[in-house]
């Protein structure tokens, strides 16, 4: 590794905590602001689909802008709109109307969070690091100890400050994005394609079947991730039988913690094993998983089942970008713009599947969580296909 790239990669990692914070604070304010400011939870709802509404949009429109402004601007900028939608959180609803306010301020940092998702991955990827593959996945693993982060220093604030302050949280949180854009400013960050070369178009991907595995990869990676972790909390108060407070705690934390476990050990001891191999282990896992949450007859086993899953789908996604780097050299910017927007894509489709599936068979949440099944054993299968490099 290069000594003056450690600066970029360091950044990198604070990059992805200010993902983290963009992606988590706000839900720990739903019923604060539905208390303060009369928003029906119709429109609090709203919220979470609009921030990630807005971060697919800018996955999308990425593949257009990043590589003619560049990559150092294109950052900087994502901490720009991250910082200012923090900001402005506690300011918008006192000014004008509070929800108006609100979604105003989410738009906003959800920029900044959709360019971190496309940016942060390929200046990691074109760093001279040893095993690329370990440092993207201790790179992802950032994200999970962010959002961990995010919720116990929150409600650590709120429990000793109060949640009446949270504006100063928000101002607090911004400090983070603040800091790091500066820090990109400084940090070099290297051609993501080897000289004399030049990236692959979208038209040129469209037209490839292996860019096309690599979309359905990592559709199935967001699927397989997050239809259990958006229901780990209802599993937690099954299972513990604790208040909905304490299980969104300790769901949620409990999945992050061990699906960062997993990334940060890979990330550390990845140059020793085979990406492929530890991939297919890993979901292997991921199915028994699923099938331990789905038809265990206990509550207990069922919460167990979704701290396997967390520690099964931590390879994943980071697993697929190294993996589409490597067989596609030329992909570039367009390429992990693509794979970010149908990782999204996946983390959106695989709890609708599995709420819809329970909705059907009259609220049975096991049911749904069996039939997203399909995700991690079609990924399974993606990754017994022979990979040619291009």
């Amino acid at each position: 590794m290069k000594k003056n790239y450690n600066l970029t990669i360091v950044a990198c990692f604070i990059g992805y905590i200010t993902q983290a914070i963009v992606n988590n604070f706000i839900p720990l304010l739903f019923v604060t602001w539905q208390g303060r400011y009369a928003i029906p939870l119709g429109q609090i709802t709203l919220l979470v689909t609009i921030n990630f509404g807005v971060q697919l949009l800018t996955d999308f429109l990425a593949t257009y802008f990043v590589d003619r402004i560049g990559y150092k601007v294109s950052i900087v900028a994502a901490h720009v709109f991250s910082a200012a939608g923090l900001l402005l959180l506690p300011v918008l609803p006192e000014v004008m109307d509070p929800f108006a306010g609100i979604l105003t301020a989410v738009i906003i940092y959800a920029i900044g969070g959709g360019l971190l998702e496309v940016l942060v991955s390929p200046i990691m990827e074109s760093c001279p690091t040893d095993n690329k593959e370990a440092a993207m996945s201790l790179l992802h693993s950032f994200y999970c100890w962010g959002h961990v982060g995010v919720v116990l220093l929150s409600t650590v604030f709120f429990h000793f400050f109060g949640i009446d302050n949270w504006p100063i949280l928000s101002v607090i949180w911004a400090l983070i994005p603040i800091c790091n854009g500066i820090l990109f400013t400084k940090a070099p960050i290297a051609p993501l394609i080897s000289e004399g070369e030049t990236g692959m178009t979208m038209g040129q991907l469209f037209k490839n079947k292996i860019f096309w595995l690599l979309m359905v990869m990592m559709v199935c990676s967001g699927a397989s991730e997050q239809a259990v972790s958006q229901w780990a909390s209802t599993f937690a108060e099954q299972g513990l039988g604790i208040s909905k407070a304490a299980g969104d705690l300790a769901g949620p934390m409990a999945f992050a913690i061990c699906m960062g476990g997993a990334r940060a050990v890979y990330g550390k001891m990845g140059e020793k094993w085979d990406l492929d191999r530890f991939m297919k282990g890993s979901l292997a896992l991921c199915v028994v998983s699923y099938l331990l949450i789905s038809l265990s007859p206990w509550p207990v086993l069922s919460l167990i089942g979704c701290g396997l899953c967390g520690m099964s789908v931590g390879i994943l996604w980071p697993g697929t970008f190294s993996k589409a780097a490597v067989v596609l050299r030329r992909g570039g910017t367009v390429m992990f713009a693509l794979l970010a927007l149908a990782g999204d894509l996946g983390c959106s489709g695989g709890p609708t599947l599995v709420g819809a599936v329970a909705d059907g068979l009259g609220g049975d949440l096991k049911a749904g969580i069996l039939a997203a099944l399909v995700f991690p054993v079609v990924l399974l299968l993606c990754l017994g296909k022979k990979w040619k490099t291009q």
